[in-house]
């Protein structure tokens, strides 16, 4: 982005009534959380699952802990363990400063279900979760609409094997299996009780403010949830992405192609 795009970017900064932070995957890849983006990336992170031919889609899918219980809470016990431990990167309080410097505050919708924003400070009511939260979970039965935390649940994975050796989660209601409260593929059971909630108090933030400068962060044109809400609801764009930066109309929008952490410290530093 040239100086002259920063500057205006920045000066949109200084007219918003409200930051509308929009964030994708790769959002957390500055945290050193990994990027499950094609087969071979994903293979990378979990080789027990690549030596069974096991695509994301598959293990990330409700199926899985119908078939093989153990090896989808290996997959989903090692990424809730990940993102305990993982410390968010410096541009998500650059963004949380950013956003209480305006009226309006600063809300956030991601398709992330890591927690992160929480944990760098933004407050749970400011968030969106449209697709869930792995620190939650719910029944895999579907016995009832029920959603509780995780924090219960310390797994216990053979990595190697990506299979859980500890006790899996089970529901208090049934006793039968839990599972995460992750909206997955060909899910027809997430229970999306607690992300409505979050989207309706959203849209009440939305209809508060006049001017909600939107704040696009690694999201990608494969699942395209963050990108078409960011072109719907902002007052003008800043899209942050090292490949996919470009914006539908350049009057209301700006692409940057860098990194979250390194997008964001550049409109830090904007004169503005």
């Amino acid at each position: 982005m040239s100086d002259a795009d920063l500057a205006r970017a920045a000066g949109w900064l200084s007219q918003a009534d409200g930051l509308l932070v929009t964030a994708g995957a790769g959002m957390g890849i500055d945290s050193g959380l990994p990027d499950f983006r094609g087969p071979g990336g994903f293979w990378g992170v979990y080789p027990a699952l690549g030596r069974a031919r096991i695509a994301f889609e598959e293990i990330a899918n409700p199926a899985a802990f119908a078939h093989d219980p153990r090896l989808a809470w290996g997959f989903y016990g090692h990424r809730l363990d990940l993102y305990r431990r993982t410390v968010p990167h410096a541009g998500f309080r650059q963004l949380l400063a950013l956003g209480e410097r305006l009226p309006g505050g600063a809300f956030v919708f991601t398709s992330n279900v890591d927690g992160q924003f929480q944990k760098a400070g933004f407050p749970a009511g400011r968030v969106c979760e449209v697709h869930g939260s792995i620190h939650h979970l719910q029944c895999a039965a579907g016995c009832c609409d029920a959603i509780w935390p995780a924090d219960g649940f310390v797994p216990d994975v053979d990595a190697a094997a990506c299979r859980l050796r500890n006790d899996m989660p089970h529901c208090p209601h049934c006793g039968g299996l839990a599972r995460p409260n992750i909206l997955m593929f060909g899910d027809w059971q997430w229970v999306e009780r607690r992300s409505a909630g979050q989207q309706a108090a959203l849209a009440d933030w939305l209809a508060a403010v006049d001017r909600p400068l939107c704040i696009e962060i690694g999201a990608g044109n494969a699942i395209p949830t963050v990108r078409r809400f960011s072109e719907r609801h902002g007052w003008r764009l800043l899209r942050i992405n090292p490949d996919e930066f470009r914006v539908p109309d350049p009057a209301r929008g700006i692409g940057l192609a860098a990194g979250g952490r390194a997008g964001i410290a550049q409109l830090c530093a904007a004169p503005g």
